[in-house]
C-alpha cells in the first residue's frame, strides 16, 4: 500500500504541477501557430502562382494555355508537400522529439523500404516525363486504357481523369502506358446521311452541296468547309452518304448534331425521302387442279 500511495503522489504531484502545464499550454499555442501559418503560406503561395502565370498570360512570349494549367498545378502540389513537410518537422521540433535522429533513421529505414517502393518511384518518374514530354495537359480530352474523360490534375505519383458523366478515375502515373490525346489536334466530324433507293442520288448529293456552302458561316468551330465524300455505304434499304468536316479540336460531336439536323431538315424541304424499314409480303396461292 505505501508503494501505491507513494506513486499516487508522485503522479498527483507530477499532474499538479504549474510548470508543467504552462509548457503543455506554449506547445499547444506552437503547434497551433505553426498550422496557421503553414496555412497562410499555402495560400500565399498559390496566389503567387496564379498571379505569376496570369502575368505570364500578357505576355508575347507565352506558353500554352493547356501547359500553364498543367504547371501550375504541379507547382501548387510541390508547394503544399514542402510545406507540410516543413510543418511536420517544426511540430516534431515543438513536441522535443529529437529530428536529426529521426531522419537518420528514416534514412536508413528508406534504404530498406525502398526495395518495395519500386512503383512509387515509377509513378513520379513517369509523371515527370508526362510534363516534360507535354503528352498531355491539364484540360484535355484523353482516352488512357479503358478511361476516357478531361484532365483535371497532373501529379507527380498521380492523374485525375474526369469522365463526361461525372466519375473521377485517379490513375498512378506508373500505370498510363499509351494515351490517345483528342485535344491537341484538329477533330474530324463524320455525318452519314441515309437516303432510300427510290430518291434521286444526284438530286440529294446536289442540295446537300448547296447546304454544305452555307455551313461554315453558321458555326465558329468549323476549320474548313464542310465536304461530300459521295456514296459510303449500300444498306438493306438506304444509300449511305458520307460528309466530312475538319474542326476545332473536341468540337466534332457538336458540329455532327448540328449537321444532322441541318441536312435532315433540308433533304424534308427537297421531298428527298429518308429511309425506314419495309417489309414486303409474298402471298403463293396453291393452284387447284
Amino acid at each position: 500500500m505505501d508503494i501505491i500511495s507513494k506513486m499516487w503522489n508522485e503522479f498527483y504531484e507530477y499532474i499538479t504541477d504549474v510548470q508543467l502545464w504552462i509548457s503543455i499550454g506554449q506547445g499547444l499555442l506552437k503547434i497551433i501557430l505553426i498550422l496557421i501559418v503553414a496555412n497562410m503560406f499555402i495560400r500565399l503561395g498559390r496566389l503567387a502562382i496564379s498571379k505569376v502565370f496570369l502575368f505570364r498570360g500578357k505576355s508575347p512570349l507565352r506558353i500554352s494555355e493547356r501547359r500553364e494549367n498543367t504547371l501550375s498545378k504541379l507547382l501548387e502540389n510541390i508547394l503544399t508537400y514542402v510545406i507540410y513537410f516543413i510543418m511536420i518537422i517544426m511540430v516534431l521540433e515543438t513536441l522535443t522529439i529529437n529530428v536529426g535522429a529521426l531522419l537518420a533513421g528514416a534514412g536508413i529505414i528508406g534504404l530498406a523500404v525502398g526495395f518495395g517502393a519500386q512503383n512509387l518511384v515509377k509513378d513520379i518518374i513517369t509523371g515527370f516525363f508526362i510534363i516534360f514530354e507535354d503528352q498531355f495537359s491539364v484540360g484535355d480530352f484523353i482516352r488512357v486504357s479503358t478511361f476516357e474523360g478531361t484532365v483535371e490534375e497532373i501529379g507527380l505519383r498521380t492523374t485525375k481523369i474526369k469522365s463526361w458523366t461525372g466519375e473521377l478515375h485517379i490513375l498512378p502515373n506508373g500505370s498510363i502506358t499509351e494515351v490517345t490525346n483528342y485535344s491537341i489536334h484538329n477533330s474530324i466530324a463524320v455525318v452519314d446521311i441515309s437516303i432510300s433507293y427510290e430518291s434521286d442520288i444526284p438530286e440529294a448529293e446536289r442540295v446537300i452541296q448547296e447546304l454544305l456552302s452555307e455551313i461554315p458561316d453558321k458555326y465558329e468551330d468549323i476549320v474548313t468547309p464542310p465536304e461530300l465524300l459521295g456514296v459510303q455505304t449500300l444498306g438493306a434499304s438506304e444509300v449511305v452518304l458520307r460528309v466530312i468536316c475538319e474542326v476545332e479540336p473536341m468540337k466534332h460531336f457538336h458540329i455532327s448534331r448540328m449537321l444532322r439536323k441541318d441536312i435532315k431538315i433540308c433533304l424534308d424541304e427537297m421531298g428527298i425521302e429518308i429511309p425506314y424499314p419495309r417489309i414486303v409480303m409474298y402471298n403463293r396461292k396453291e393452284e387447284v387442279s
